[in-house]
């Protein structure tokens, strides 16, 4: 054989380990995605549940602090702010600006309004919880604050009453069944037997946070439906939750469910009542949170 042969044979020897390598390396790496898809597709089920990074979590529609300001209660707890019974609970950081219930008289709404420096026009959607004047009494005022508002009502509601919120220039949406109404806020559907009542839930990196009006249908009814929905920890559950009549062995065996239900934070008020609240609030200890006009909460997550 002539030593250009060799040379020849040599180096065609040379390209072939080569392009072996480098066929090798294309299919580890291919097989190295495929490994990572793979993982990324099992764990997508437990996803809700997991942390995300402040870049994702702005694109799924939540900021990373959510606001919470009680405008209407029974209780006062910022000073220069009214008491009256009723509810009205104003939601920031979601996707969209949500007034939960509107309280009983107008004139104390908006003082607390006032008092808080709460601008109404930024309002995007408004949800109320069921039809006792005590959460519906400031909604046509607020209306007149508001542009292209949302209204969330129960389907319940009468004729006569979506005529005059339709009146005011707002959309109203009847809600019969759960909804998504915008990024991670549902509402869990009218429910009850006597009293219908629809209550609001936001899907939160720390768990569930459940929002009330009066709970007529019961707030361990509540609690189970929003389980029943997302399987989830429940982080915390503020509003109303009406145990005026409610005697001790009731109320404890109420305070028993939260925690075997596995409610890591509790803002009971309005219609709660004061036992019911001096208990949970013995139970709960820190994590009891306290409610009242003018109580701003942030929640980071």
């Amino acid at each position: 054989m002539s030593h250009s042969m060799k040379i020849i044979i040599g180096l065609v020897i040379f390209f072939i380990i080569v392009l072996f390598g480098l066929v090798s390396g294309i299919h580890q790496v291919a097989a190295e995605r495929m490994m990572a898809k793979d993982a990324k597709g099992k764990n997508s089920e437990k996803a809700p549940q997991e942390e995300i990074g402040e870049s994702e979590r702005k694109s799924a529609g939540l900021k990373s602090s959510l606001k919470f300001t009680v405008l209407y209660d029974n209780y006062v707890f910022q000073k220069g702010t009214k008491s009256d019974w009723g509810f009205s609970c104003l939601i920031e950081g979601t996707e969209k600006i949500i007034l939960f219930d509107t309280g009983t008289r107008s004139e104390i709404l908006f003082h607390n309004i006032s008092q808080l420096k709460v601008d109404l026009d930024k309002v995007e959607q408004i949800v109320i919880s069921h039809l006792h004047g005590d959460h519906t009494g400031g909604l046509l005022a607020v209306l007149e604050k508001t542009h292209d508002v949302q209204v969330y009502l129960p389907i319940s509601f009468p004729a006569e009453f979506v005529r005059r919120v339709e009146a005011k220039k707002a959309k109203v949406l009847s809600v019969d069944e759960p909804i998504e109404i915008c990024r991670h806020v549902y509402l869990t559907g009218e429910m009850g037997e006597r009293i219908k009542e629809q209550s609001l839930i936001i899907n939160t990196n720390k768990g569930l946070i459940i929002v009330t009006g009066c709970s007529h249908q019961g707030i361990l009814n509540i609690l189970k439906r929003a389980i029943d929905l997302f399987d989830k920890q429940i982080y915390l559950v503020l509003g109303g939750f009406h145990l005026l009549e409610k005697s001790d062995k009731e109320l404890m065996e109420i305070i028993r469910n939260f925690k075997e239900i596995g409610v890591l934070k509790c803002g009971a008020t309005h219609c709660t009542g004061d036992r019911a609240l001096e208990l949970f609030k013995q139970t709960y200890g820190d994590d009891f949170v306290p409610m009242g006009t003018g109580r701003i909460l942030e929640v980071n997550h």
